[in-house]
């Protein structure tokens, strides 16, 4: 069994001065253009500064980032550690169920391995993506801007993690999600770290697309400098144990266009049982789950619960993802995309910009682990890990 190197690095982080408040941001791949002026708005020295160069100059606002990011450390808006260290990342919140949650990862350093070698795995198929951005930004800055999302399959690592390291900050995001960070540079308590997460793989929870770009400029640092001893021999990565109290995983649900919802029941209702769901609501993501069922939302607000029949599912996947997907094809012409949280299905459908949707319930912890033992791979947009990660709490640098 190939495992991967996790290693503890000489992190850059915003200096005591700053506030994370106001200097932290959501990942670059949910934020508009919108957010990303409303972020500047509240401090110039917003890591999207950074991470989501806006300037309408082409190429150059990579150059600009990089820029930026050299001046800050010169100003000491961003200071870098003095020695290698790792970063406990803990965070606060309400789960969609209602329930108060608190989770611990670690971020630092994980090896960037070839596709199919083992060690780190993705968790599902992924859609293509051909922008070339955070390729371009991490040419630029010789940075890692924002973590790959990790889950260890190390049986204890939890227990490690929960003992406090020394403070570095906390932030609370736009959602009154509590983000704490605290540093570890305790020489045992590294190796413990490094040691747990090294003797198990790696499972790609969210951020593929980051860490394919990673093994790209690994790719490219070799060839320009012969060298496998680099930093991007490895990239910036939060990683936590794969157990239930350690992970929030919500739906992402489906829209369709191009049928109507009749022709989608008329379809579907050899395969399920139908019973009304009433006008949906927040409620839904939990009792979706309570009955064990899909649920179709209509144009008028209302829902049809769908619970699969076991009979004509045999040999499809234990996710509602891949029923939906088999049941899908009993459905000709129509077009999907996704979305999470209930409340923007239900818009998206009522203002008729979709036919209909559908919501899915979470996948479980016991399937995305079996996921990884078996060497299998989930729909795309199987899973959505909440709450998402703050970027700018720590940056490691590729070129030290």
């Amino acid at each position: 069994m190939r495992v991967p190197r996790f290693e503890p690095f000489p992190a850059l982080r915003y200096s005591a001065d700053e506030s994370l408040d106001l200097v932290a941001a959501p990942p670059y791949d949910v934020i508009s253009d919108r957010d990303v002026k409303d972020l500047l708005a509240l401090d110039r020295h917003n890591i999207v500064a950074i991470d989501v160069p806006r300037e309408s100059d082409g190429e150059l606002r990579y150059e600009r980032a990089a820029q930026r990011l050299h001046e800050w450390l010169a100003q000491g808006v961003l200071v870098a550690d003095p020695n290698p260290s790792f970063t406990l990342y803990r965070m606060q919140f309400t789960d969609e169920t209602g329930a108060e949650r608190r989770t611990v990862g670690v971020l630092g350093a994980l090896e960037v391995v070839d596709e199919g070698a083992g060690g780190v795995l993705p968790h599902e198929q992924t859609t293509p993506k051909a922008k070339t951005d955070r390729l371009d930004l991490t040419r630029a800055t010789h940075a890692n801007l924002s973590p790959v999302w990790g889950l260890s399959l190390a049986a204890g690592l939890t227990e490690i993690l929960i003992p406090p390291g020394e403070a570095v900050g906390q932030c609370i995001d736009e959602n009154g999600v509590t983000h704490i960070v605290e540093r570890v540079a305790d020489p045992d308590r590294v190796r413990r770290i490094s040691a747990a997460i090294s003797a198990q793989p790696v499972v790609i929870a969210d951020g593929h697309h980051r860490y394919a770009i990673s093994r790209t400029y690994r790719d490219e640092q070799r060839t320009a400098t012969g060298s496998h001893a680099l930093a991007s021999e490895l990239t910036l990565a939060y990683v936590g144990e794969l157990v239930d109290e350690q992970l929030s995983v919500a739906a992402i649900h489906r829209l369709i266009n191009g049928v109507p919802d009749w022709a989608i029941l008329e379809g579907f209702a050899p395969l399920f049982e139908m019973t009304p769901a009433g006008v949906i609501g927040a409620g839904h993501a939990r009792t979706v789950v309570e009955h064990g069922a899909l649920c179709l939302v209509h144009s008028d607000g209302h829902g049809t619960y769908m619970q699969p029949r076991p009979e004509c599912f045999v040999g499809v996947r234990d996710l509602d993802s891949a029923r939906l997907e088999h049941a899908l094809k009993r459905v000709p012409h129509f077009e999907l995309s996704y979305q999470h949280g209930v409340a923007n299905i239900v818009a998206s459908v009522t203002s008729g910009q979709a036919a209909v949707g559908v919501l899915l319930r979470p996948v479980s912890v016991d399937e995305i682990r079996r996921t990884a033992d078996e060497g299998l791979l989930m729909p795309p947009k199987s899973t959505f890990f909440t709450p998402k990660l703050r970027t700018g709490l720590v940056i490691r640098p590729l070129d030290i």
